[in-house]
């Protein structure tokens, strides 16, 4: 079973609940129709994205920072300071707080998960804690310290006197200013790091965590060179450790990393269930479409298959903002007809336009789009209904419909079985013009058999020959942007 998984925005989503119920609504009181409609659609995992306590300093941040200021106008024009709740990316402590029900809360709501047969993602942010965390006074030494004045750095009063602290940073971009950065060189920041991760393995079923290529130790000590080592050096990679030693306990966990920079096979050798693949969203999102095609044939399954498949998360532009419909559609289906973890984000079932801050507890009422939630109820039916994300699965490599036709790169094809007499194909046409191809599936039998195609997406139906399939292919003509999920059963 290829997971499919659902990110909530927590604070919204409890949010939301109230107002639509008129009473307050936490973790442990979640009305039972939420449960509901996730088995219906489908999903076996929700991550609660931003359940943890946030930093009161990371607060204040968010409420003096002009360029966070400027979003939140953009993205809430009625927005009030009671909004802006801070980044759940800058934590303060691993405990969720009563206002969205408390470690009670959570522990009710995934036992219901678990009765209505889904299991729980939560974050773990290893890479940096919340200015005010307490270790930052308590324990200042597990950080990333600099001499005074250094760019990038804050001033901390400490038991021993003053001393400067690095912010979080991904090297690439300005430092998380709202953030304290651990020091991942250190052996006992990496084992009170890990004592962490298990505390929160023993509250949920697996994590997504934050930036996770930023420990990677070559990494690590690239970005901070510049800044001292001290302590006792850590001699092993944080990942490997950690996930053992949560496994010990929990053999069923899984780890999700949020990773970049062509670093995800690195982390899956370490322990990671599931890597992000950034690399197909940049294609989808910029038209690639042969690059597209070319970067999927080429991964090893193994690869694929242990990769998350999005078209928005929390971070990245909503999908019904970057794609015009019938690209949504062409993209929706492939992210979530792909082998691997398929990620939904909170609000793009519903067609959402607005890219939330996440240091924001609101968002704005929108409508939902008729058209998207349309198509979105019949795409996941199919996929509960059907082999996609279920049976064994195999990218078809398209074939030239006649000579100097070169339409047969805009397509990816996947083929999926789950009973030996029906398979389906998820068929996508990334280009903006009709395209054609062949394509012969490797459907053991697949001659012996006159075989019925329906469009679970459409109302196209169609029979074909199972020998001219085996030794011709299965001809494809198909218009711009086509997303199409074929079943094939045996003709009656």
């Amino acid at each position: 079973m290829h997971p499919l998984l659902y990110e909530l925005n927590t604070r919204c989503w409890l949010r939301e609940l109230s107002a639509q119920h008129g009473q307050t609504i936490q973790l442990g009181n979640v009305p039972d129709e939420e449960f509901q409609s996730w088995q219906r659609l489908g999903f076996t995992h929700i991550w609660l994205m931003g359940t943890w306590t946030t930093c009161s300093r990371a607060r204040e941040f968010g409420l003096t920072d002009l360029e966070l200021l400027q979003a939140y106008g953009a993205a809430l024009p009625d927005w009030r300071p009671a909004d802006v709740t801070g980044s759940p990316y800058a934590l303060a402590e691993y405990r969720v707080p009563e206002t969205l029900g408390g470690e009670e809360g959570l522990r009710r709501f995934r036992e219901r998960l678990h009765a209505n047969g889904m299991k729980l993602l939560l974050d773990f942010v290893p890479n940096h804690t919340g200015l005010a965390h307490p270790w930052v006074k308590m324990r200042p030494g597990l950080f990333v310290q600099a001499l005074p004045g250094t760019p990038g750095t804050f001033a901390t009063e400490t038991a021993t006197g003053v001393c400067w602290v690095a912010h979080g940073k991904d090297p690439f971009f300005p430092s998380w200013r709202d953030t304290a950065q651990l020091d991942y060189r250190r052996a006992d920041t990496q084992a009170i790091m890990r004592e962490v991760l298990r505390s929160v393995a023993g509250r949920c079923d697996g994590v997504r965590c934050d930036m996770a290529m930023l420990l990677l130790r070559d990494v690590f000590s690239k970005t901070w060179a510049h800044c001292p080592a001290t302590g006792t050096q850590a001699t092993t990679e944080f990942w490997t450790t950690a996930i053992a030693e949560v496994r010990q306990a929990h053999p069923d966990f899984l780890f999700m990393a949020e990773v970049y920079w062509d670093l995800e096979q690195n982390l899956q050798q370490l322990g990671f269930d599931f890597t992000y693949d950034k690399w197909l969203y940049d294609h989808l999102a910029n038209d690639n479409y042969a690059e597209t095609q070319n970067h999927l044939l080429e991964l090893p399954q193994d690869f694929l298959k242990r990769s998350v498949h999005f078209i928005e998360n929390h971070d990245e532009q909503r999908a019904t903002r970057r794609f015009p419909l019938d690209e949504h559609r062409v993209a929706a289906l492939l992210s979530l007809g792909l082998p691997g973890m398929r990620l939904v984000h909170h609000g793009q079932l519903e067609g959402t336009r607005t890219q939330l801050p996440v240091q924001l507890g609101r968002r704005p009422v929108e409508h939902p789009d008729p058209a998207v939630t349309s198509f979105y109820e019949r795409l996941l039916a199919a996929l509960r209904n059907h082999a996609v994300g279920r049976g064994e699965f195999e990218l078809l490599r398209p074939r030239s419909a006649w000579s100097e036709n070169t339409s047969d790169h805009c397509f990816v094809i996947v083929q999926w079985q789950s009973e030996p007499d029906a398979f389906d194909l998820v068929v996508v046409n990334l280009a903006a013009q009709p395209s054609q191809c062949y394509v012969t599936p490797t459907i053991a039998g697949l001659a012996r058999r006159e075989w019925k195609l329906e469009d679970l997406l459409g109302e196209e139906k169609f029979w074909r020959s199972g020998h001219e399939m085996h030794t011709r292919g299965l001809y494809l003509a198909v218009p711009p942007r086509a997303a199409q999920l074929f079943h094939f059963s045996p003709a009656r």
